[in-house]
């Protein structure tokens, strides 16, 4: 038996000690095991390798559910070796079976944070701050700490959006777009993405002179509205797709509509602009039906 700092026996009166709030501080998987259980005999040698090798990311609590019942029932233990996992003092997940290794690193690995996970705070800090290159660099160094941090990766094409690094922004949202598990931030990325290749070179005065000159110039008011969208003047881009809607719905292959629902998507997860896109989204529908 490995014996270390990582791997410890737990009972009934310790178990609020040392699982309950030792999981506020790092994950805590919880080992249900007995004597007389011949997988537990292969299990628990392989959670304590790992316990060591992983060196205090998680600790690992060993339960011998025979001598502790009342424990084992409280959390529904109905078959050994049964692993419950802790965090932020509640159970999250949990395994029955003595899994292969490299099914319970996977399991171990969802419970830790990224390692890259501090220097994405920092970046998400830098970035409020206005400084988007420092928040580019921490990203950087993020995703080349921990590849494999899908948010870090979107964070980071994020940032290369703020800075106009259009091609950098496409080549991560085209890797990771198809394995992506947040889709909506992917549709908002790919929404904003596109306002830039829209938006940008334009020039909002010269495009309105063109306006006054001839209200019907459907593109320059196409123009118009993907640079007031570039300049977070929401209300008035979407004031301009709407005259073209009502000028011309099918006009450039209904691009104004399109625009539209880019600009919905962009904004439909941002509590600060629910009823701005309720107000719109009811408008153009009433103009189309």
């Amino acid at each position: 038996m490995l014996m270390n700092a990582f791997s410890i026996d737990v009972n009934v009166a310790d178990f609020q000690e040392k699982v309950i709030d030792a999981s506020r501080h790092a994950p805590v998987l919880v080992d249900f095991w007995a004597e007389w259980c011949a997988p537990c005999r292969i299990l628990k040698p392989l959670l304590e390798k790992l316990a060591v090798e992983y060196g205090g990311r998680f600790i690992l609590a060993k339960v011998n559910s025979d001598q502790n019942q009342d424990l084992a029932a409280r959390y529904g233990v109905r078959s050994i070796p049964s692993v419950k996992a802790f965090a932020h003092g509640e159970m999250v997940r949990e395994f029955t079976g003595a899994l292969l290794e490299g099914q319970i690193r996977a399991f171990i690995d969802s419970l830790i944070p990224s390692r890259a996970e501090p220097l994405r705070v920092a970046a998400l800090e830098a970035r409020a701050r206005g400084d988007a290159e420092v928040a580019r660099s921490l990203l950087v160094d993020a995703v080349q700490l921990d590849p494999a941090n899908e948010t870090a990766q979107f964070d980071l094409a994020e940032i290369h959006i703020d800075l106009r690094n259009v091609d950098a922004a496409q080549a991560i949202l085209d890797t990771h777009e198809r394995t992506a598990g947040n889709v909506d931030r992917v549709r908002t990325l790919q929404a904003r993405l596109k306002l830039v290749n829209a938006g940008t070179g334009a020039d909002p005065a010269a495009l309105k002179a063109r306006i006054e000159a001839d209200a019907g110039d459907l593109d320059a008011r196409l123009q118009l509205a993907h640079s007031l969208a570039l300049a977070h003047d929401h209300r008035a881009a979407f004031e301009q797709l709407m005259e073209i809607v009502r000028r011309d719905r099918k006009w450039q292959d209904e691009a104004a509509r399109r625009a539209m629902l880019d600009l919905f998507a962009l904004l439909g997860g941002d509590a600060q602009h629910e009823e701005l896109v309720r107000e719109f989204r009811i408008q153009l529908a009433r103009t189309l039906n």
